[in-house]
């Protein structure tokens, strides 16, 4: 009987996914929601959002009335859309979600970070980008896969002392070499526990035919590009895959909202700390191979460009290099921090 309702459920679910509300009273949701203290996550591209409170969660699309619960519940809801490029929902729908974030979320459902992945950029017979340099009088090679290396464990001590319940990994502590396959694999691989996630770093080091290009940004994965993450979702009650696609444009979107936000924290952190040295060339997206196939939140940082002499002098010194993985560790640990006092807004793995 049970089988037999939830087919039935299904079968609504997916024959009303694309039908549209036409209620006389339209309600701006992005001001609504931040009357109610609901914070809004809306990514214009994909026409796909998360609504966030309390650390719970509700995950939309544009013009679809299937929503997704704290990750886990599917529900019909009356379908937000789009007027006059301004994201409106019906009265109801936002009394619904007022209702939703009043409740208490249950303690087994909070998120915690609970690895955190390191990967050093190229390594072994991949020495990735490298120039040569007169420093203090002597020709220097400067090689990208040393750089990513001195960073990446610098960094992993520093996570490692931070957080020693927490699994501090990287992709590989030595100068050996990996594919950007085997990179993702790795990251895919770390078992965790249901409520758990993972955090993936990817450090490099750039260079450019202008020999004056200098800085460092931090890239995340662009909303163009969709991962295929609904394979994580239970499918024990073999959900009708017509609407897998629907679930993927939602749970996506939470790993990209998390990628920027990480970006920013990170991009912040290497300002303070090394941003009297070089500048900033912000935060930028992107579909970088090593990020796109992990399925988790994902950032690549690149640290400054090796054909700049000043700062391929800087990046010869092992104490700047450390003041690199500081920056990248404070904007880790304020990620983690307000992730976690949100009690966790990913609930996907």
């Amino acid at each position: 009987m049970a089988k037999f309702l939830l087919r039935i459920f299904l079968t609504s679910l997916f024959a009303l996914s694309f039908v549209q509300f036409s209620f006389a009273e339209n309600i701006n949701l992005i001001e609504n929601a931040r009357k109610s203290g609901i914070a809004v996550y809306w990514d214009s591209m994909s026409r796909s959002g998360i609504l966030e409170k309390n650390g719970k969660q509700l995950s939309f699309q544009a013009d679809q009335s299937i929503v997704l619960e704290d990750c886990k519940r599917l529900a019909i809801w009356d379908a937000p859309a789009i007027e006059n490029g301004i994201l409106v929902v019906s009265r109801q729908f936002m009394n619904k979600a007022e209702s939703f974030f009043s409740t208490k979320k249950n303690d087994t459902e909070v998120y915690n970070i609970e690895a955190i992945l390191i990967d050093p950029g190229h390594g072994g017979k991949d020495p990735g980008a490298q120039a040569t340099h007169k420093i203090n009088g002597k020709d220097v090679i400067v090689r990208e896969k040393d750089i990513t290396l001195s960073v990446g464990k610098y960094l992993y001590d520093m996570l490692k002392k931070e957080y020693p319940n927490k699994q501090i990994l990287m992709t590989r502590n030595s100068d050996t070499t990996l594919s950007l396959s085997q990179r993702t694999e790795i990251a895919n691989a770390v078992p965790l526990k249901s409520n758990g996630a993972i955090l993936y770093v990817s450090v490099h080091v750039n260079a450019s035919l202008d020999k004056k290009a200098s800085g460092f940004e931090t890239w995340y994965l662009s909303p163009n590009y969709k991962r295929q993450v609904s394979a994580k979702i239970d499918n024990s009650e073999k959900v009708d895959k017509s609407i897998l696609p629907i679930l993927d444009a939602m749970t996506d979107e939470e790993y990209t909202t998390e990628s920027i936000l990480i970006a920013n924290f990170i991009n912040d952190g290497l300002l303070s700390s090394i941003g009297s040295s070089t500048t900033s060339r912000g935060t930028k997206a992107e579909e970088w191979f090593v990020v796109k196939n992990a399925k988790m939140p994902a950032v690549l940082v690149e640290i400054g460009f090796l054909t700049n002499y000043k700062e391929a002098c800087l990046m010869n010194d092992s104490s700047y290099l450390k003041k690199v993985a500081n920056g990248i560790y404070n904007g880790l640990v304020s990620f983690v921090t307000y992730f976690e006092k949100s009690k966790g807004f990913t609930g996907v793995r």
